[in-house]
């Protein structure tokens, strides 16, 4: 499995202390910028990147997204067919997004938590598996739908 990460200007240093971490923890993982701390950028090129490679190897991959409070990242990865991304603010909402929603993109917002926060989030959220159970594939399923019904492939390009 390959993790993409993605983060603005405002979640540019987290990015860097999660892929220090990520490294620890020996897992593969591709950075899709911002390769600089630009001030101008804006996050959803970042999440784009990210969900779209994310979509089109879902089986595979997972992302993990960071800007100031999350949401943008989070609305932005949504839009993208088979990705299903959450923002955890602690390592609780990490181990539900997981556990009950099978979450591939884990949004951080960089404001609001510190590294030391951040290392407890992205170790449970990758800890945890999707618990399967018919309850979680129904609701899963019924999004599934939704989105076949609403969202257009990602196209290769």
């Amino acid at each position: 499995m390959i993790i993409y990460i993605g983060a603005d200007h405002r979640g540019f240093e987290l990015k860097n202390y999660v892929k220090i971490f990520l490294k620890e923890l020996g897992y593969q993982f591709g950075d899709l910028g911002d390769s600089e701390n630009n001030e101008n950028d804006d996050y959803p090129d970042f999440a784009a990147a990210v969900a779209k490679k994310v979509s089109l190897d879902h089986e595979n991959s997972k992302g993990i997204l960071i800007c100031g409070a999350a949401n943008g990242v989070a609305i932005t990865a949504n839009k993208f067919l088979n990705v299903r991304a959450a923002v955890a603010m602690d390592s609780d909402q990490a181990f539900d997004s997981r556990n009950d929603n099978d979450a591939n993109v884990l949004c951080l917002a960089s404001d609001y938590v510190t590294p030391e926060e951040t290392r407890k989030i992205v170790f449970t959220w990758l800890q945890t598996a999707f618990d399967g159970g018919e309850r979680f594939r129904r609701r899963l399923n019924k999004i599934s739908d939704i989105e076949l019904k609403n969202i257009r492939p990602v196209n290769e390009e």
